[in-house]
C-alpha cells in the first residue's frame, strides 16, 4: 500500500464530497454578489492583519478582537456568507477528525 496514492484519493474523495461543492457554490454565488464579496474581503483582510500580529509574536489588542468579532457578526446576517461560514465549519469538523484518525498510529500504546 502506497500512503501517497492513499493521501491522493482522501483528497479526491474530500474534493467530490457534499461539502466540498457546497462550498464552491457558496463561493460562486458570493463572487456574483459585489456587496457580500465586498463585506467578505475587507474581513478577510483584517483577519490577515490579525493573525500576521500573532505570527510575529504580537498579542491583537481587545479592540481589534472586538472589532473583527462585530464584523463577524454583522457578516452571519448576509445569507450568502452565513452560508459560506457553516460550511467551512463543517469542512472544518472533518479535516479535525480525518487528522484524528490519521495520528491515531503514531499515539503511543496505552495498555
Amino acid at each position: 500500500m502506497n500512503i501517497y496514492d492513499k493521501a491522493h484519493e482522501l483528497a479526491k474523495a474530500l474534493k467530490e464530497s457534499d461539502e466540498v461543492k457546497q462550498l464552491n457554490e457558496a463561493r460562486v454565488e458570493i463572487d456574483k454578489n459585489e456587496e457580500a464579496s465586498k463585506m467578505l474581503q475587507d474581513f478577510t483582510n483584517i483577519q490577515n492583519e490579525l493573525q500576521q500580529k500573532m505570527m510575529s509574536g504580537e498579542q491583537p489588542s481587545e479592540e481589534e478582537m472586538e472589532k473583527i468579532q462585530k464584523m463577524y457578526e454583522v457578516l452571519q446576517l448576509n445569507p450568502l456568507l452565513s452560508k459560506l461560514f457553516e460550511t467551512e465549519q463543517r469542512i472544518s469538523v472533518i479535516v479535525q477528525d480525518v487528522h484524528k484518525i490519521i495520528n491515531e498510529p503514531l499515539q503511543g500504546s496505552t495498555s
